[in-house]
C-alpha cells in the first residue's frame, strides 16, 4: 500500500519506520528539504518531497503536523488527492479538528497516538513506538466504514491498541491526563525556580533525582505543543486547572490544620486509585 505522511516529526517519523518494515511504501512531506533528506536518509520514507503534490498517489495519509496547522494543511492537501483517498490525524485534540475537516473530506477519521517523547523532530523518531500504547479513532456517524476500517487495519499492525469514542469525550479524557498534567509539571518547574536563596536553588538542583525526574518531564517538554494543547482544547483544560486548584486549596487546608488523619486518608485514596490510570 501507498502510505503519505504530512508532517515528518516525531511521530510522523516513527510511523514511517514501522509501516516501511511492514513492506508499505512510504511518501513522506515535510515544510524544510533538510528534513526530507533526513528521513530518507534514516529510512523513515522510502521518497520525500516538500510539494504536498507528492502524496497524490497515497491512498492512506496520516497528517503529523502541529496542532494548528492539522485544518489548513488539510485543506491544500486535499486539492491534490482522489476523493477516494482515506486521511487521518494524529492530534492531541480531536473536536476542533474533526468538526473542521469531516465536512470537506468524507474519508477522514480523526485519530490520536497517545504516545511520544519530550524529544521532537525527525531524529527523535523510533521504531515500535506505539507498540501497546492506545491510540484513539473518533469516526463520526458519517464516516465511511470502509475507511474507518482500513485506518485500524493499519493501527493494529502498529501493535497499539485502539479505542473509539466521540472527539468531545476524547478532548475531555486527555485534558485530564495530559494536558493537566503538562501545566502542572510546568507549575512544579517554576514553583521550584521562584526560591530566592541562589544556595538553596542550586542544592535543590543538585539533589533532583527520580521523584522530580518524573513529575517534572511533560513540562520540560516542547512548548508550541502546550500552548496548542491550552489553545485547542481550552474550556476542558480549564475544567480540569480549576478542579485541580480545587484539591490543592483542600490538601493547603489540611496541612495548615495540621490534620494529618484527614491528610493519610487522602494520600490513601490516591494511592489506590494510581493503578487505574497506569500499570
Amino acid at each position: 500500500m501507498k502510505i503519505g505522511i504530512l508532517g515528518l516529526g516525531l511521530i510522523g517519523g516513527s510511523l514511517g519506520y514501522d509501516l516501511r518494515s511492514q513492506g508499505h511504501h512510504v511518501l513522506g512531506v515535510s515544510r524544510k528539504e533538510s528534513t526530507c533528506q533526513t528521513a530518507v536518509a534514516l529510512g523513515s520514507v522510502d521518497v520525500a518531497s516538500v510539494n504536498m503534490n507528492l502524496l497524490a498517489t497515497a491512498e492512506v495519509i496520516f497528517v503529523c503536523t502541529p496542532i494548528g496547522l492539522i485544518v489548513p494543511q488539510v485543506e491544500h492537501l486535499i486539492k491534490h488527492l482522489k476523493s477516494s483517498t482515506v486521511i487521518t490525524d494524529v492530534g492531541s485534540v480531536k473536536a476542533p479538528i474533526v468538526t473542521a475537516i469531516s465536512p470537506i473530506w468524507a474519508n477522514f477519521i480523526g485519530g490520536h497516538p497517545m504516545a511520544g517523547t519530550t524529544d521532537s523532530g525527525i531524529e527523535a523518531a523510533q521504531k515500535k513506538l506505539f507498540v501497546n500504547r492506545p491510540y484513539v479513532l473518533t469516526p463520526t456517524s458519517q464516516t465511511p466504514p470502509d475507511a474507518v476500517a482500513q485506518v485500524e487495519e493499519i493501527v493494529r499492525s502498529l501493535g497499539a491498541n485502539i479505542y473509539h469514542c466521540q472527539p468531545e469525550q476524547h478532548d475531555r479524557a486527555v485534558s485530564w491526563i495530559s494536558h493537566l498534567p503538562v501545566m502542572i509539571s510546568s507549575s512544579l518547574i517554576a514553583s521550584c525556580m521562584s526560591e530566592t536563596d541562589p544556595e538553596v536553588l542550586q542544592l535543590a538542583q543538585n539533589l533532583a533525582s527520580s521523584g522530580f525526574r518524573d513529575t517534572s518531564r511533560v513540562g520540560g517538554g516542547n512548548p508550541e505543543l502546550g500552548v496548542m494543547m491550552a489553545q485547542y482544547n481550552r474550556q476542558a483544560l480549564l475544567i480540569s486547572l480549576q478542579k485541580y486548584r480545587q484539591n490543592l486549596d483542600e490538601l493547603i487546608n489540611l496541612i495548615e490544620q495540621e490534620n494529618w488523619t484527614a491528610l493519610t486518608t487522602r494520600l490513601e485514596s490516591t494511592s489506590q486509585a494510581r493503578p487505574n490510570f497506569v500499570d
